[in-house]
């Protein structure tokens, strides 16, 4: 399955590993630098120390009295010599060396110039017709050591530096990205029903196509949904006024015939005008809850109107409804006009494929949890995804539209709600339940009783 990453966190990571390897090869970079022009200096005292030093020397060798004299110069007082040096003849006998040099560092015959070994930096120079030379020499570990020190001074800062940039750069892009963030949550947080146009004030510019083009798209949605739903209320309510008088002239006709094989074909007539004028209320119903004012301005009490339309059901059909009420108000957002559309649809569903030998149970909670469970045949679950579909109806024989749970579905999505379908019912091994919380607060489920 493939993960999106989020843009912010792709260019965090991004720009702090960028940042962080520049730095690092910053660092490398004026190391190398850094050795080198050590290397220059550390040369240039060689060479300057075998300059300052090789006169004393010439002089010193050349004014002893016998040729046993010393050949170690001496100390003022014990210390490490990091160079160290030798005076030799031309046949590489020693004349004069430094207090700490060791002898086997140099070559057997002396030489002019800078020679390396493999422990040390070597200087040459000579005198007197080339005939005293001096060497001096410098430990390679000295120069390593020194380079490595100067590195970890370069290095040093960077332990301040680099957490510093790297929240800088994260703060930054989170400042930058807020207007994003925004317009993605304005997004996320509208409802199903919600196709006003997006705010695109503040958007980057890279992002203002998405928007205007998402705006384009929900325009012309809007407006192809506005013709559908005008279509659909308009048809429905013209349907309404002729099938009435239809209705009412085939009823009149009813009584005036006596012919039973006429007055039978009136009764079916009379029957196919009640539903399709069902229908029509059905589509009007439809168009209400697509409409998108399900919610109202101000909570409304919504226990006495499940009450009313509860005794309605009851009046028609008897000892059917056992209605369970909370003893406090349920206060909702939900339009009430809207929440009676959706009970009614519930329960005459309940009524019409629930078993007619078991009760309907009605129930609303505290906590806004509304149960219209009924008996029954089970419901398979590729059956039960079908049943929020328009004019889709299980295998029933029982009269129907098959639009009561699609009216009851649109009105929960474009209430910001969620139309829960169970079969068999909570607590149950048989029946069917709805379920939707018309507050749109959280509630455990428990079973129809």
């Amino acid at each position: 399955m493939r993960h999106n990453r989020s843009l912010q966190k792709r260019l965090g990571v991004g720009l702090t590993l960028g940042a962080t390897l520049l730095w690092l090869l910053g660092v490398a970079a004026s190391g190398l630098v850094a050795q080198h022009e050590m290397n220059e200096v550390f040369d240039s005292a060689l060479e300057e120390t075998a300059q300052r030093i090789l006169p004393l020397a010439v002089t010193d060798i050349l004014n002893r009295e016998t040729a046993t004299g010393s050949r170690t110069a001496p100390a003022l007082k014990e210390h490490d010599e990091y160079l160290t040096y030798v005076v030799r003849d031309r046949q590489g006998a020693l004349l004069l060396q430094s207090h700490d040099a060791d002898p086997d560092v140099f070559a057997a015959l002396p030489r002019e110039g800078f020679t390396d070994t493999p422990t040390h930096r070597i200087y040459g120079a000579s005198a007197v017709s080339d005939t005293i030379y001096i060497e001096v020499a410098e430990p390679l570990a000295h120069r390593r050591e020194a380079a490595l020190e100067a590195g970890l001074a370069l290095l040093a800062p960077l332990f301040i530096l680099i957490p510093v940039s790297l929240f800088g750069i994260w703060w930054v892009l989170r400042l930058s990205l807020r207007p994003v963030v925004e317009f993605q949550q304005s997004i996320e947080s509208r409802g199903a029903s919600d196709l006003s146009p997006v705010n695109q004030d503040g958007l980057p510019e890279e992002f203002e196509p998405t928007a205007v083009a998402l705006n384009r798209l929900l325009e012309r949605l809007n407006r192809a949904l506005d013709a559908e739903r005008s279509f659909t209320a308009n048809s429905a309510h013209e349907l309404r006024t002729p099938l009435a008088t239809a209705l009412a002239k085939v009823q009149r006709l009813k009584t005036q015939l006596e012919d039973q094989h006429l007055r039978k074909n009136v009764v079916e007539i009379e029957e196919a005008l009640r539903s399709l004028s069902t229908l029509s209320g059905k589509l009007l119903e439809l168009a209400k809850a697509e409409g998108g004012g399900a919610l109202s301005q101000s909570p409304h009490n919504l226990v006495p109107i499940l009450a009313m339309i509860a005794r309605d059901f009851e009046s028609r059909t008897p000892d059917r409804i056992r209605l369970t009420l909370p003893e406090g108000e349920v206060q909702s957002l939900l339009d009430p006009d809207v929440f009676a559309i959706l009970i009614r649809n519930l329960i005459e569903n309940a009524l019409k494929h629930g078993d007619k030998q078991q009760p309907v149970d009605v129930s609303l909670t505290g906590a806004g949890i509304l149960r219209v469970c009924n008996g029954g045949d089970i419901v398979p679950p590729d059956q039960l995804a079908l049943l929020r579909n328009r004019f889709s109806r299980y295998d029933t024989k029982a009269a129907g539209s098959g639009l009561g749970l699609a009216i009851a579905d649109a009105i929960a999505s474009g209430s910001g709600m969620t139309l829960h379908l169970r079969s068999p019912a909570s607590g149950r091994a048989d029946g069917f339940e709805a379920e939707v919380n018309v507050t749109h607060a959280g509630g455990n489920s428990g079973p129809c009783t």
